[in-house]
């Protein structure tokens, strides 16, 4: 390598000169960020413009100006002091980049958007398993936004495991597909407590007696 090769005004080789200096060198806190930043303007319809390509940003943000940081692999966007977004960089143009999550406040209150919008052209697959079966229903634009809507609170992994487990059942809801991520979200069973009481007279299982409370009940 170079440094190896490359020496220092005093003869020494650049490696060597590096060797010496270690010891006395202060230790680094955190890596370097390095990143041009720069402003942005989020559009109507949550994008910003950037070396002829847009980047999708939180709907919420839509009319607002958000920082840009721009590195050589990828540009996040900031605002409120924290990452609101983060996207490939893409060096062509005329390329639009999206974030569909980005969008799902808009669906709540426009779900029909489900149906042709360019954002949701990207779900993974087994939500677009979903949407193809749940759009042939009655309301369907609604149920699908229904289970979309549970991604910000259960987080995107756990939906893609409850509705995949859903498919394979053959017959997938919106309802069954809570309950599979009410299970998944429940935790451990908690220990059972010792206590010193004790049953004296267990209860015995007398389907007869539901018979004598109905007759009870239609004699009042």
């Amino acid at each position: 390598m170079l440094w190896q090769q490359l020496r220092h005004s005093d003869g020494l080789t650049l490696a060597e000169m590096l060797e010496l200096e270690q010891p006395y060198l202060m230790p680094m806190v955190a890596a370097f960020d390095g990143y041009v930043e720069t402003l942005g303007k989020v559009n109507s319809l949550s994008l910003v413009h950037l070396d002829r390509n847009r980047y999708s940003a939180p709907c919420e943000l839509a009319g607002q100006l958000v920082g840009i940081h721009i590195y050589p692999e990828r540009i996040d966007l900031v605002a409120l002091d924290r990452i609101v977004a983060s996207h490939e960089r893409r060096f062509g143009s005329h390329y639009t980049q999206y974030d569909w999550q980005h969008y799902l406040p808009l669906l709540e209150r426009k779900p029909g958007a489900l149906r042709n919008g360019a954002p949701f052209a990207d779900l993974p697959d087994v939500l677009q398993r979903l949407r193809r079966i749940l759009l042939k229903r009655e309301g369907g634009d609604r149920l699908m936004v229904k289970v979309l809507a549970t991604v910000p609170h259960a987080g995107l992994e756990a939906v893609l495991v409850a509705v995949e487990l859903e498919l394979e059942s053959g017959a997938p809801s919106v309802e069954h597909i809570e309950n599979v991520l009410s299970r998944l979200k429940a935790g451990p069973m908690p220990e059972p407590v010792p206590t010193p009481l004790m049953v004296s007279d267990a209860p015995q299982a007398d389907p007869q007696r539901y018979d004598q409370l109905r007759a009870e009940v239609r004699h009042a």
